[in-house]
């Protein structure tokens, strides 16, 4: 199944009964060269385990199950959990959470799931938990990297030089914490439902 073919992405949530949440922020990727190249960005083996938040559908989980040893993936969307157990279906190496990442505790999770892999955190986030999930993922101080798709408007505040305009309370606390590179941008219309803003790949490096 191609997650990011529009038809076959309507037609599996048609089946499934699924309703896209605002609250939740959900917007599907329908760009396959979207999750590949995030994927790319993370730079993985199969000596690293990866945690994602928020798989949706799973384009980007499948993408990184390719390329890791492990995943497990958070998804505080109850109802999209069958969806990704048909999509998943062939990624024996992928486990879903069920949960909300702001409630988890992340360092369990990694000595529980992850005891033996060099352990990154990659991420297609919703944009109304962008700055606790990147705060929460910085301060629990596991993860080698964490290559993460946001609006790019943040993006550009976190990499921001000091002195600069963008530059806020928020890109010196990232900066602190980890060397930040804004990797590509990616337009509206590679998501379904299309967004109203542009986003974009960083890549934090602790």
């Amino acid at each position: 199944m191609n997650l990011c073919d529009i038809r076959e992405i309507k037609a599996l949530l048609t089946r499934h009964g699924f309703h896209f949440s605002k609250s939740m922020g959900q917007n599907f990727l329908i760009a396959d060269w979207v999750p590949r190249n995030i994927a790319d960005a993370a730079q993985l083996d199969q000596s690293c385990a990866v945690l994602e938040i928020g798989p949706g559908i799973g384009p980007l989980t499948q993408q990184l199950a390719r390329r890791a040893g492990k995943v497990a993936a958070i998804e505080l969307d109850s109802s999209l959990l069958p969806i990704l157990s048909e999509t998943l279906a062939d990624c024996p190496n992928v486990e879903i959470i069920s949960g909300d990442v702001m409630k988890l505790d992340i360092q369990n999770i990694i000595v529980d799931k992850f005891s033996s892999f060099t352990v990154k955190a990659c991420a297609n986030l919703p944009y109304n938990i962008t700055t606790p999930v990147i705060a929460k993922l910085l301060e629990t101080s596991c993860f080698q990297s964490i290559t993460i798709m946001i609006q790019r408007e943040v993006a550009r505040r976190i990499c921001a030089a000091p002195g600069t305009p963008d530059c806020g309370a928020f890109s010196l606390f990232c900066q602190y914490h980890a060397r930040c590179e804004l990797l590509f941008e990616v337009p509206p219309d590679c998501f379904l439902p299309a967004p109203k803003v542009t986003s974009a790949v960083v890549r934090l490096i602790p």
